[in-house]
């Protein structure tokens, strides 16, 4: 029964093949107990570990772990869309077809006219052109487009294109200055909050702080979440080198003082770590 998928295949197109019927087998009656039980619900924290997984190669630059996390990935996608099969509501085909046809429909500068369109600039002056004539023809209010950003996206990720959304409209600073106002502005609200010691208003205005400070980044093209993620990256190795010199030392850093450790922590900077 299952010769068709046992070889490798030679081809895109058969290799998709293969694979779509490789699911199908999984969550057929004699298939995998546990694929058989799997719904789209049940599969929506492992496609965010699998995306996850994928950019964590792409930041290591290993290869060889993003093709196999590629792999992860269309797992997902395939499995999804073998429920939604079964469902009776669309298919792999449907996927595939669909998300074709919007890709000739929003390059236009591709498959119709190419006038005019030389850069990656230029290509997304025409994709705001025509998001914004999509939205237009659906009567989209921002407001709507803001409520499409995926909940499940990282928090500064989703701050930045909320706020992204709100700038095309023009609710927005004017220059960046106005964005390190409201820093310093928010900044001092955490502080008054903390003084009065209510747990629920501290967290609100320390969610305020951050947007803000996501509005700076957006201001300056940083991405915010790739930022973070650099300085989380920095920080460890300078605090694995603050453990390994107190270790060559024979001392545990619960043992050693603050004045101590930042020491260590600027000999790590000084290193270029």
């Amino acid at each position: 029964m299952y010769e068709d998928i046992m070889t490798p295949a030679a081809t895109d197109g058969e290799a998709a093949e293969r694979f779509i019927k490789l699911v199908e087998y999984l969550r057929a009656p004699d298939g995998c107990p546990w694929d058989r039980v799997q719904t789209h619900e049940s599969l929506v924290r492992p496609m965010i570990e699998e995306t996850y997984e994928a950019v964590s190669a792409i930041e290591k630059k290993d290869m060889a772990n993003l093709r196999e996390e590629l792999g992860d990935m269309l797992m997902q996608v395939v499995m999804q869309a073998q429920i939604a099969k079964e469902e009776g509501l669309f298919d792999f085909k449907d996927v595939a077809n669909d998300i074709t046809d919007k890709m000739i429909n929003r390059h236009p500068h591709v498959f119709k006219d190419k006038a005019g369109v030389k850069t990656a600039a230029d290509v997304l002056d025409r994709w705001d052109d025509y998001k914004k004539s999509e939205k237009e023809h659906k009567n989209e209010t921002q407001t709507q487009a803001m409520e499409k950003i995926p909940l499940g996206l990282p928090a500064l990720l989703r701050a930045d294109k909320v706020q992204a959304k709100a700038a095309k409209v023009g609710f927005d600073w004017n220059d960046v200055s106005g964005a390190f106002d409201k820093i310093a502005e928010e900044t001092a609200e955490v502080q008054s909050a903390r003084a009065e010691g209510v747990q629920e208003h501290i967290a609100d205005e320390v969610g305020d702080l951050l947007f803000a400070v996501v509005n700076v980044a957006r201001f300056l093209d940083v991405d915010p979440e790739a930022a973070l993620n650099h300085t989380t990256a920095k920080f460890m190795r300078r605090f694995a080198y603050v453990e390994e010199q107190a270790a060559a030392q024979g001392r545990k850093l619960p043992e050693m003082t603050l004045e101590e450790m930042d020491a260590l922590w600027n000999e790590a900077k000084g290193r270029g770590l």
